[in-house]
């Protein structure tokens, strides 16, 4: 056969063709491979597993699909032989692995992927090692991640070991209530309690999974037990748990007096005075308050409601006086709108992504209004800004709403009056309006009304029992809360409660202090009120309300003067916000 002429780009002519095989040109080699080796053609290679069944093929097709035949048949005595027997493999894993090299398919399930693992691994078939990895990570639950943890790590397959690590500190007090838990060696439990990333409701969780594990074989464990409390953070639970459960568990009792001392200490004595440990530290899954703007407007503060104490956060970019925040998709905190120190009202919005491990705010898109004395709210991926005030210092009935998804800013439907120094919380993916100044009026008012996202359409609900600007409001269990404000005549420390299903507002126990307009957010199961004035007093002070005592109590005071923010959100410990 004659070599054609070919001319090339720069107008020389080469004496070759060139052809390249297209995908179905390798489809239709191995079909014919595939073919004889049905048949029994050309084969020069019986394997047999644990099964004795032979398996026939041909040594080429083998060593060119795997690193592990290659080696066989190239460096070593197998390479004379045409019987070979391999123990290592599942007889079922094997007949599924050669034909997958003859036909590029296979169908990994939740019966067969523990077999086909560990063989495609031996043999060093990439693409069916990362298919049964791809397909375990996909099967994750508390019930049975751990056993696929110990997969992962017993066959260094790095990225489903970390996903399933992953998976058990962020299900925790779900996986420890399973079997699989139990079978965790000494080591494994000290990794897991001694993390700092672990997510569990309370600390108390990890004592009693530490109880549980070793009571299980308790003759083989009992002795590490000293080394698992080491781990666990015994000063982060309640005085009151350790006083009725720590100190009556038998296998504490009268053995671990300085753990249990240090724990009390730590509740007695002034938590700044006691030395620090590992067990003082609260873990980052743990959820904290971030406290944005106020009198010293660039700083932001975080609370750690484990250990009482404020500590500074990162500085956002604009002085902000009368700002909002809000958190979107639980790693996004905003800092919205407000009134920089020349006294200009503001559109410019900064983000801070809790997602890094050392996040800094950043300048995110500009309302399309610029707002102060407003309020926010999220729903879903969406964070809406309600009324407030605007350059001229007119007050708003409009509304606007942001997508994070196409970070764009767009208005919505506007309210029934202007509402400056509104109070705006969701429930039920709803968003209420609550009290504010009306202008027209020149009072504060009583009326709420809510915002359907889906209709575009505000509807009026029921009355609060006062007339509040400047209230705040939170959302805790399924209830809405507007907290102090102001009539028009009095600063308030009254506070009342609406639930949809009754469809009124109804007057709980009042706070310690009356406030306006201070930031409310819900976490761990209470309402927190930061900051805020009365007519004479800009407050430092914060007060959490426990619903089921209908009672407010004193927390620990931040470190700077609060005044005029509704910048208080619950957010997700990082990296960042770790205890002093």
């Amino acid at each position: 056969m004659q070599n054609k002429k070919q001319k090339t780009e720069s107008g020389r002519c080469e004496n070759y063709a060139k052809y390249e095989y297209n995908k179905s040109s390798y489809e239709q080699t191995y079909d014919v491979f595939q073919s004889l080796r049905q048949d029994g053609l050309l084969c020069d290679i019986k394997l047999k597993a644990d099964d004795n069944k032979i398996i026939i093929a041909h040594k080429v097709v083998l060593a060119s699909a795997s690193p592990y035949f290659y080696a066989m048949f190239t460096k070593f005595s197998e390479r004379n032989h045409d019987l070979v027997v391999i123990r290592q493999i599942d007889s079922t894993a094997l007949h599924l692995l050669i034909n997958f090299i003859y036909s590029g398919k296979i169908m990994v399930t939740k019966d067969n992927v523990q077999i086909l693992l560990p063989a495609a691994n031996l043999l060093r078939l990439e693409e069916v090692t990362e298919t049964c990895c791809e397909f375990l990570h996909s099967q994750l639950c508390p019930t049975n991640c751990i056993g696929i943890y110990t997969i992962a790590d017993l066959h260094s397959r790095t990225k489903l070991l970390t996903s399933s690590e992953l998976y058990i500190q962020q299900h925790f007090s779900e996986v420890v209530g399973g079997d699989e838990f139990l079978s965790l060696s000494s080591e494994q439990m000290v990794k897991f309690i001694s993390s700092d990333k672990l997510i569990v409701s309370s600390e108390e969780k990890v004592f009693e999974c530490v109880i549980r594990w070793v009571k299980h074989e308790l003759g083989s464990r009992k002795c590490v037990l000293l080394q698992l409390m080491e781990h666990v953070r015994l000063p982060l639970t309640s005085k009151n748990y350790i006083l009725k459960k720590v100190v009556e568990e038998p296998l504490i009792k009268n053995c671990y007096e300085y753990y249990i001392n240090e724990a009390i200490n730590f509740h007695l004595f002034n938590a700044k005075l006691i030395p620090r440990t590992i067990r003082h530290k609260p873990r980052y899954g743990d959820k904290v308050l971030l406290d944005i703007g106020g009198i010293e407007p660039t700083c932001t503060q975080w609370y750690d409601p484990k250990i009482n104490q404020w500590h500074f956060g990162p500085e956002i970019i604009t002085s902000r006086h009368r700002a909002c925040g809000a958190v979107v998709k639980n790693n996004l905190v905003f800092a919205v709108g407000g009134m920089d120190n020349g006294h200009r009202v503001l559109r410019s919005v900064e983000v801070l992504d809790l997602s890094f491990e050392s996040p800094g705010w950043k300048p995110s898109v500009e309302m399309l209004v610029e707002r102060m004395d407003f309020g926010v709210g999220v729903i879903n991926n969406y964070l809406y800004a309600v009324g407030g005030r605007n350059h001229s210092h007119f007050a708003l009935d409009n509304a606007e709403v942001f997508d994070n998804n196409t970070q764009e800013w767009s208005t919505i439907c506007n309210m029934s009056i202007t509402r400056s120094y509104v109070g705006v919380g969701v429930l039920n993916n709803l968003l209420y309006a609550v009290g504010g100044f009306n202008d027209a009026l020149l009072e504060s008012v009583d009326t709420v009304e809510c915002y359907h996202p889906s209709i575009d359409k505000w509807i009026e609900v029921a009355k609060m029992c006062e007339h509040r600007s400047s209230a705040g409001v939170g959302v805790l269990d399924g209830v809405l809360y507007a907290v102090g404000g102001f009539d028009g005549n009095k600063f308030l420390s009254s506070v009342e409660a609406y639930r949809p299903s009754t469809g009124i507002w109804t007057p709980i126990g009042d706070m310690q202090f009356p406030r306006q307009p201070a930031g409310v957010v819900a976490l761990d199961g209470l309402l927190y009120v930061v900051g805020g004035e009365d007519e004479c007093i800009n407050f430092n002070t914060v007060e959490c309300y426990n619903p089921k005592t209908n009672t407010w109590t004193l927390v620990a005071s931040l470190m700077n003067t609060k005044k005029h923010s509704r910048g208080v959100v619950a957010i997700n410990r990082t990296g960042f916000f770790k205890a002093c």
